[in-house]
Parts: structure tokens; C-alpha cells; sequence
């Protein structure tokens, strides 16, 4: 989604085209996120908005709020940029695709989720209910080993608990919830679904 001053005119994403928006930190996935979403809605992110890529993830909400940009981009439950922005003194409006939006985005990006998928976890604004993203993942090479990726996947979801205690996001990194949300099973590395075998939520 992204996350506007309340007292701005924008209501919409096309109302966003031509301004300047900060899609977050270089090299994060959050601008390639944005990217394939814009595409989905057949905009450019780097032609059809003055694109702002951060050198640090907490600069976006001052830049929103004095008017360095028209809006930011952010994703997560909790994500510090749109807390900060909905606790300033004029407080947020948060801008999310529409439902035909979302309908294009998806046929264009089966990948991408939405709230029916992320119902556990949508997030609920006085102006928008919807959104379109993706769980977060550990990218590997194909060829790592099964038993890295076995101890990687054990260290992380061991530490659910801990985790969740200490990130609200982190509560969604679960195993269960990357087996649920694999469009094919076969796409999760050998090592990590022994572990998920051995815990129960492997299939």
C-alpha cells in the first residue's frame, strides 16, 4: 500500500502518477514488490512516478511529511513507516488498489496474494481494506545444501515464539504459513521440508 499525509488531495494511485514516491530503501524488496503491482495496473514505476529510492528505510515518513514526497510505499503489519506516518500529529491515509485493481494485478501476477488469501493477517484502515503482496521467503541458490537448509529452517522456526514476542510482523513467519502459502511444494527446498516434515506441517 501506500501511505499519504490525510490532509493531501490523493485518494487514489493514479492520483500518485507524475509525483514523487518514495518506494524504500535501495536494494530491499519493497520497490520490486511495487513493481511487479504497478505493472499489474500497466504503470512504470521508475517512468510514471518520480521514484525515490532510500538510503535509509526511516527517512520516508519525514520526507512524506514535509512534503519531499507525495507518498510512501510500504508493506507489513506494523511496518514502522506506516506507524509513524498514522501517529503524526495530522495523521495518514493509506491508498491500496481497488478491487478491480487488484482482480488486474493478480491475473498479471498470480504470485501476489490479497486479503482473501492474507485473511489472518489483512490489515484494516478507515479508508481501505484491501491490498495485494506477498509472504516473505528466503531466496536460496538451487544448489544449497540439504543440510544448511535444514538448520536454516530449524534456527528460524524454532525461534517462531521469540520472534513474534519481539516483531509484530514475525508473527506470520511461520511454518505452517510457508506451506500454506507455496504455490507448489515442490519450490520449497528438500532440506527445509525435511524439517517441516519432521514438524508436522510438511506435505
Amino acid at each position: 500500500m501506500f501511505v499519504v499525509r490525510a490532509d493531501s488531495s490523493y485518494k487514489t494511485i493514479r492520483d500518485l502518477v507524475g509525483k514523487p514516491v518514495a518506494f524504500g530503501a535501495r536494494g530491499s524488496g519493497l520497490p520490486v514488490m511495487s513493481r511487479f503491482m504497478l505493472d499489474g495496473l500497466g504503470l512504470k514505476q521508475d517512468e510514471d512516478f518520480q521514484s525515490v529510492y532510500l538510503d535509509h528505510a526511516g527517512d520516508g515518513p519525514a520526507m512524506v511529511l514535509d512534503g519531499r514526497v507525495a507518498a510512501l510505499w510500504g508493506a507489513g503489519i506494523g511496518w514502522p513507516g506506516f506507524t509513524t506516518l498514522a501517529a503524526s500529529p495530522g495523521g495518514a491515509r493509506f491508498i491500496a488498489p481497488d478491487a478491480d485493481e487488484i482482480a488486474r494485478v493478480k491475473a498479471k501476477h498470480a504470485f501476489l496474494e490479497t486479503d482473501d488469501d492474507f485473511r489472518r493477517a489483512a490489515i484494516r484502515t478507515r479508508t481501505r481494506d484491501r491490498f495485494a503482496g506477498s509472504w516473505s521467503f528466503v531466496l536460496a541458490r538451487a544448489d544449497l545444501d540439504d543440510g544448511v537448509a535444514y538448520r536454516l529452517a530449524r534456527t528460524l522456526h524454532g525461534a517462531e515464539g521469540a520472534l513474534c514476542k519481539k516483531l509484530a510482523q514475525a508473527c506470520e513467519t511461520t511454518a505452517a504459513n510457508t506451506v500454506a502459502a507455496a504455490p507448489d511444494a515442490a519450490l520449497i527446498h528438500p532440506g527445509v521440508m525435511k524439517y517441516f516434515r519432521e514438524i508436522g506441517v510438511g506435505k
